[in-house]
């Protein structure tokens, strides 16, 4: 079991400091909207990914008019505890766990898992590739350190190499370093591509249960992944793509354009699907998601569902309510405007839900 017992936080994002103790496996969150119920499960997230859900930018986390913030959290993980600190002060970002400071943040990914829905998740069907290459790897990186090494290595290459072709005069060293770099897209780009490929085949099924379960019918879904690497050898393309490369400073072929095409009855999610048949599959693809880690930890992550019952009509509610509160379940934060609507939500489940209010 995973679970989460305290967090204390400090001039992050509208908490100027406050702790919260989690005493139960249920753990609702209330009040009005502004109030902080997001904040709080952004900063569970944060310590478990050592990054915010929600932004990229430091600045957005750090309260307004302060330097920086400190995020702890006293874990239990398989009976052990553990400490986890994270703070940033004027720009530098330290994380440890036990009063151990990684010299990696990438070391901390995976070892204390987590699975989050949020209102912004429609951007995974409706936004651009990078979307949905970012929940893509985000679940892999919590399965698999090596696929994490690869694709921050990649991308690192990939960046010098974009660099180059923006300043390249032509010179014969030059296309040389090309070689160089083509050479380390393949040796790192090719694990990705298979761990993609490999992932994505036995993990629609769960999806397609899941969906099924949630929605009340039975509907055809499924998860088709485009990548170049398909088609065509990788050290062949970057060679047969240089010309162009070079043209538009930028490199063109590569994991990086990787996109998953998501279906519902063989057309695009995207533009055929209804909201409700879209809410659905999301939720689907974020509880096959948090499956798919328990199943590889033997441990059950944690599960942070943000603004559910706005999102979802109440038979689809019903369900998910059903199945969070059962024993393949571990520790669940679920947020809310009603503290009644979620202590009614739960009732007859035989599950225990600790009210907090923000």
């Amino acid at each position: 079991m995973l679970h989460i017992r305290k967090i204390s936080l400090v001039q992050f994002k509208n908490y100027t400091r406050q702790d919260f103790r989690f005493d139960q496996r249920v753990v609702g969150i209330t009040g009005r909207n502004g109030s902080g119920k997001t904040n709080l499960l952004d900063a569970i997230y944060y310590l478990c990914f050592t990054r915010s859900y929600f932004t990229s930018n430091e600045s957005q986390n750090t309260q307004y008019q302060t330097n920086g913030f400190r995020l702890e959290g006293d874990f239990d993980k398989q009976g052990q505890p553990a400490k986890i600190v994270c703070t940033v002060k004027d720009g530098k970002k330290e994380v440890s766990l036990n009063d151990e400071k990684y010299d990696r943040f990438s070391r901390h990914i995976g070892q204390f898992p987590a699975v989050i829905i949020a209102p912004d998740d429609a951007e995974i069907i409706l936004g651009g590739s990078e979307e949905r290459r970012k929940w893509l790897d985000t679940l892999l990186s919590q399965l698999y350190p090596d696929y994490l090494e690869h694709l921050i290595t990649y991308q690192k290459i990939l960046l010098q190499r974009n660099t180059l072709l923006k300043n390249m005069t032509g010179a014969n060293e030059e296309h040389s370093l090309l070689d160089v770099f083509d050479e380390q897209l393949v040796r790192h780009g090719i694990p990705v591509f298979e761990q993609r490929r490999t992932f994505l085949t036995d993990f629609i099924p769960q999806v397609q249960q899941l969906y099924d379960y949630i929605s009340g019918t039975h509907e055809v879904v499924s998860i088709r992944y485009q990548c170049t690497l398909q088609e065509e050898n990788y050290a062949s393309q970057l060679q047969a793509a240089r010309f162009k490369d070079l043209q538009l400073q930028r490199t063109s072929t590569g994991i990086h354009r990787d996109d998953l095409q998501f279906l519902l009855n063989e057309h695009p999610m995207k533009s055929s699907a209804s909201q409700g048949q879209r809410k659905s599959f999301l939720f689907a693809l974020k509880l096959a998601q948090f499956e798919v880690i328990r199943q590889f930890k033997q441990f059950a992550p944690l599960l942070l569902l943000d603004d559910v019952f706005e999102k979802l009509d109440q038979e689809r509610v019903t369900r998910l309510i059903s199945l969070v509160a059962g024993p393949s379940y571990g520790q669940v934060f679920i947020t809310d405007t009603h503290a009644a609507r979620l202590q009614q939500s739960f009732e007859g489940t035989g599950q225990i839900i600790q009210l907090l209010s923000i």
